[in-house]
């Protein structure tokens, strides 16, 4: 099924069940409000989704309703943990080798994970609002999981079982705030901003064998200013699978239902696909030329992230979003 959140003016906003199509969709009363308060029962409330899911793509819901992506918060506005992963270690690996730096080979065994703010993600076509480019605004281009409760020390295969929904994401990062900040030692803060999420979070049996291993195996597109910049494939070159990456949370914490895990900017080796954040883009200038020159973001670029499926059908809707400035 795929689950969306409607923005009626509160935090949390009003669950909704979509149509496969994304044609219509179905306000979730009387089994849930919220997309959370549904993962929080979800042994009793998935079912009834489910089946009012059933009903809407057979015809024969009561209160149907055209879909409109616009009105759509992020499937959860605000979570309990977003907590995004390094999966695709040949991203990290340009990253250092442009600026002339080793990587560890612990880095093949031991996902990279940081945790982000997660009291506020914007919408899929909510602007990106930001005070400066000098900041060096990115997109990243991302697959993302929710969980239901995972216990502490849970294996792969026990944290396989816990994932409930996929999302997309767009991880945006402010490049020329980071170094800084992970030279101080303790990781990200000002250089994450809000993540931003597709209109849908859509359960695994939706995607049918493009999930398989603890992966999603489609292209994911990025088009900015129009243009496509990037399709890698998701599936390909993801060294630690969503499972690994739920259980590497999990080592010392239990993971309570609503947490979102991240896969990390998608990457491919193969270069032909194109790229998920304009960074890669920009490593692989300064490998080449010693200097780059693709410039990031500026106010009024667009991004858009979305990801089809084999008949070229939207599966997660798209995030379709601006650049402004600040205005105070």
């Amino acid at each position: 099924m795929k689950l969306a959140t409607l923005n009626d003016g509160t935090r949390d906003g009003q669950l909704a069940v979509v149509s496969r199509d994304l044609k219509i969709a179905h306000i979730a009363d009387g089994i849930a409000p919220t997309l959370q308060a549904a993962l929080d029962d979800w042994a009793f409330i998935g079912p009834q989704l489910d089946e009012l899911s059933r009903q809407l793509n057979e015809g024969r819901a009561r209160r149907p309703f055209d879909f409109d992506p616009a009105r759509c918060m992020a499937p959860l506005p605000r979570a309990y943990q977003w907590a995004d992963g390094s999966a695709y270690v040949n991203h990290v690996e340009l990253v250092r080798r442009a600026r002339g730096a080793e990587m560890p080979a612990s880095f093949w065994e031991d996902p990279l994970m940081y945790q982000g703010g997660s009291d506020d993600f914007l919408g899929p076509h909510d602007d990106i609002v930001l005070a400066r480019e000098e900041w060096g605004i990115d997109f990243e281009a991302e697959v993302a999981v929710v969980t239901g409760d995972v216990p502490m020390g849970a294996t792969p295969d026990e944290a396989h079982q816990q994932i409930r929904l996929l999302m997309l994401a767009n991880d945006v990062s402010l490049r020329n705030l980071i170094p800084d900040e992970l030279a101080k030692g303790f990781g990200f803060l000002q250089s994450k901003p809000a993540t931003s999420f597709a209109p849908l979070a859509v359960t695994p049996d939706e995607l049918g064998e493009a999930w398989r291993g603890g992966k999603l195996h489609l292209p994911l597109r990025s088009v900015w200013n129009g243009h496509l910049v990037g399709q890698p494939d998701a599936g390909v070159d993801m060294v630690f699978n969503f499972p690994q990456l739920v259980a590497h949370l999990a080592k010392t914490r239990n993971v309570r239902a609503g947490s979102i895990v991240g896969s990390g900017t998608v990457s491919n080796k193969d270069a032909s696909r194109g790229y998920s954040c304009i960074a890669e883009k920009r490593c692989l200038e300064m490998i080449a030329d010693g200097a780059a020159s693709t410039p990031f973001m500026r106010f009024g670029d667009t991004i858009r992230i979305e990801m089809l499926d084999e008949k070229g059908k939207s599966i997660f809707g798209a995030i379709e979003q601006v650049v402004k400035r600040l205005e105070k």
